[in-house]
């Protein structure tokens, strides 16, 4: 049986106006700031975060560290499966765009950067919890994630990204808190100094499946490394200047989010790892419900099991047998 979904892509512009979609998945970090009484006052303090990142990562030519501005959209993508117009929002990223003041000039930056997938909250909050509780001491079942990642493969494939994007997506997260890095000697001129693991997290090995691999970077000024998933060559597929603008996107709602990691107030040691328990750390001046992400998580689980993942779920199952795997191209 062969089928070929069809592939759409939306775009947004995250700025102080974003109001999010009805559609979209509401346990990311953009959403989740854009809504309350400060949700103005919050995107403007993330926007600002984000340039003073930026600039202070991109000191060449720039000594008033005011040079450049970086815009965000959200790009969501949506799958039709039966190809009879009803599409889901499968899956969304963040692109940036480079603002170059002194020249007045845009330059594209990298899409990817945030992930959220509506599958991957179904793979964690429906399937691994469910297989935990009857399983509690057995390891996640062999096929996990398999299906989200062949459709973030065929996704990468699709006319739809190919005509959007140029170049494959780096996904940039914390590093997990179930792992230890180690400072090694590599020091990267924009990324930093890299740090390694013995030991793939289950974060790792599900976007492994994606066809993406992960390496651990913390650059210069940061106080923890963070995670990039990449499918080409990370070091040489991408200018300074766009994987500064992963950087400061990222890291900056990584402070938000996860500020006992990332806004601690001391540096990453030779030997890491990372702690939500840790007590001293700064808080930022952006209002952040995390308690509603995790609970939002479930519930966006059990949505696609109930929309996406039953509905089709003869067809996906048929799919992903047959589906031939191809090296992911830009």
């Amino acid at each position: 049986m062969s089928n070929n979904f069809t592939c759409n892509i939306n775009s947004i512009r995250f700025d102080e106006n974003y109001q999010p979609a009805n559609s979209t998945r509401l346990t990311t970090n953009f959403a989740n700031l854009a809504r309350g009484e400060q949700r103005e006052d919050n995107l403007r303090k993330t926007l600002k975060m984000i340039n003073n990142r930026f600039n202070a990562l991109a000191i060449w030519d720039n000594p008033t560290a005011d040079r450049y501005s970086v815009e965000v959209d959200i790009i969501s993508a949506e799958m039709d499966v039966e190809g009879n117009g009803d599409a889901f929002p499968v899956i969304e990223m963040l692109k940036t765009t480079i603002v170059d003041h002194k020249t007045n000039t845009r330059t594209e930056g990298i899409v990817g950067n945030s992930f959220s997938s509506y599958v991957r909250d179904y793979d964690f909050s429906v399937v691994l919890l469910e297989h935990f509780d009857k399983n509690p001491s057995c390891p996640p079942p062999e096929d996990f994630g398999e299906l989200h990642g062949k459709l973030f493969q065929y996704l990468l494939n699709s006319d739809a990204y190919q005509a959007n994007f140029n170049k494959l997506p780096v996904i940039c997260l914390s590093v997990s808190t179930t792992k230890t890095y180690q400072r090694t000697t590599n020091e990267h001129p924009v990324l930093g100094v890299e740090y390694k693991q013995d030991e793939y997290s289950l974060t790792d090995d599900y976007f492994h499946k994606m066809g993406l691999t992960v390496r651990y970077f913390m650059p210069k000024g940061s106080v923890a490394p963070l995670a990039f998933y990449f499918a080409g060559d990370l070091l040489s597929d991408y200018t300074d200047l766009e994987l500064i603008s992963t950087i400061s996107t990222m890291e900056t709602f990584q402070k938000i989010y996860r500020p006992e990691i990332y806004n601690a107030n001391s540096a990453a040691g030779q030997v890491y790892q990372p702690s939500l328990t840790y007590q001293d750390y700064s808080l930022t001046q952006v209002a952040y419900d995390r308690e509603e992400r995790s609970q939002l998580a479930v519930k966006q689980g059990k949505f696609t099991e109930e929309h996406f993942i039953k509905p089709y779920q003869e067809i996906l199952e048929n799919w992903a047998a047959n589906y031939d795997v191809k090296q992911i191209v830009a």
